[in-house]
């Protein structure tokens, strides 16, 4: 997993939002979700993707486990998932965790 903000991410034309922060790979498909606090995300148990996913978080903080190992995130921060990785959320903030997901696909 790498961690970045959201000035990492490509802006303007109509290249891939996640060109800069993941070479190679443009948006499939993604959405918006809301967590409580102490909500997580993919609750059923071991969660991996074969390409990359991005987690953009747009209001909130909390915690973040990669294969086990939990470090934090807040508001404005961009999370990487590399193909292969366990990955979880965990909502921890005051204000309930909002944030964008995107699955990659190899452009």
């Amino acid at each position: 997993m790498r961690k970045l903000t959201l000035h990492d991410l490509t802006t303007g034309g109509d290249g891939p939002v996640v060109g800069t922060a993941v070479p190679g790979y443009v948006a499939d498909r993604g959405g918006v979700s809301r967590y409580e606090a102490g909500g997580r995300t993919h609750p059923e148990g071991r969660h991996v993707h074969e390409v990359p996913e991005v987690f953009c978080i747009l209001q909130g903080s909390g915690v973040i486990e990669i294969d086990g190992v939990a470090g934090g995130f807040q508001t404005g921060d961009v999370l990487v998932i590399a193909p292969g990785e366990d990955h979880h959320l965990v909502s921890g903030g005051k204000l309930p965790l909002v944030c964008m997901w995107l699955h990659l696909r190899p452009a």
